[in-house]
């Protein structure tokens, strides 16, 4: 258990008594002594009135008409949420107007101090897609497609859905198993197990004209659908390990249908899979163009002979 866990599990165990001896959060939440009573400080610090009585047992009680403290947040736990804010500005994320009265409830718990410190780094910190000449945080500029919330609140109670989309001049409506729901460049994705045509499917949120729960009688178990991506899933051919000047890149652009998997906390590493047709003259001369466009910050372990050439063809025009 963690310790910022176990601290509030024993503050509503302590609020509950009228009185505990350190013996008892001992037995209770199987910790030493000296952990025992490194919490109970701790909780005192944060404002929970225990008088502690002298005695063997070393008991305390909490203090009458007394109730759990309100939630208070480090000076460095504050600014770890004001930031999480603004780097997620103009991302056209879901529940922005949630965020907006969440921010505001966030100021009004802070001091003045605080607060001036968040001014202060809303006015120097700016994010990739940040207006530099209307940097407000309580901005909405940047609502997402209004079927995205809508689309958020049915998969949290369903997987199987019949979508209905716009494509160019015609209206489709396709019955899929949700794989994923996912943002790149700029755009929120559906990928899902299209139940008719029995192959996986990606369509764009912006293209939905309606979303709603698909008929239980006509759906396939989800063993039976994982069992058929897995059979469908392409061999991987193209491996690469990309160190930070590379992520930047790809972050820039990146034409394939894959994400980065980091490698390191510090996300600094990164290692792509993914599968290339080679077959398909027009994408591989797009991934072979990419590939240069990365730059040197990349290893590459696996490769398909095809890209290499193309790749050792292009260099030899710059160094005959």
């Amino acid at each position: 258990m963690k310790k910022v866990e176990r601290i509030n599990i024993i503050m509503r165990y302590i609020n509950n008594r009228a009185h505990f001896t350190i013996s008892e959060i001992m037995q209770e939440f199987n910790i030493s002594r000296s952990t025992a009573i490194r919490d109970i400080k701790e909780i005192e610090g944060m404002g929970m009135p225990l008088v502690a009585e002298v005695g063997r047992d070393g008991g305390y009680f909490v203090m009458n008409n007394s109730v759990l403290p309100t939630v208070r947040f480090t000076d460095n736990e504050i600014k770890a949420l004001f930031i999480a804010f603004m780097a997620t500005r103009n991302q056209q994320l879901p529940y922005l107007k949630s965020r907006q009265s969440l921010t505001e409830k966030l100021l009004g718990l802070i001091s003045e101090n605080q607060q001036d410190d968040l001014v202060l780094l809303n006015q120097i910190l700016l994010f990739e897609g940040t207006n530099p000449h209307n940097p407000d945080l309580l901005d909405l500029s940047d609502l997402p497609h209004p079927m995205l919330e809508k689309l958020i609140q049915i998969l949290l109670l369903e997987s199987y859905l019949l979508v209905t989309v716009k494509e160019e001049r015609e209206i489709k409506s396709y019955p899929i198993y949700l794989l994923h729901l996912y943002r790149e460049k700029s755009l929120w994705l559906i990928e899902g197990f299209d139940l008719e045509d029995e192959k996986r499917r990606i369509i764009s949120v912006d293209n939905l004209t309606q979303v709603e729960p698909y008929s239980k009688k006509k759906r396939v178990s989800k063993k039976k659908i994982l069992e058929q991506l897995s059979k469908q899933e392409e061999v991987i051919n193209l491996v690469l390990e990309l160190g930070p000047k590379a992520i930047a890149q790809f972050k820039k652009y990146h034409p394939l249908n894959c994400s980065l998997a980091y490698t390191n906390p510090y996300q600094t590493t990164a290692i792509i899979k993914t599968c290339i047709n080679v077959y398909h003259l027009e994408e591989l001369t797009e991934i072979t163009n990419w590939l240069l466009f990365l730059g040197g910050d990349i290893k590459v372990k696996e490769i398909p002979e095809e890209i290499l050439n193309g790749i050792q063809e292009r260099l030899s025009l710059f160094c005959p």
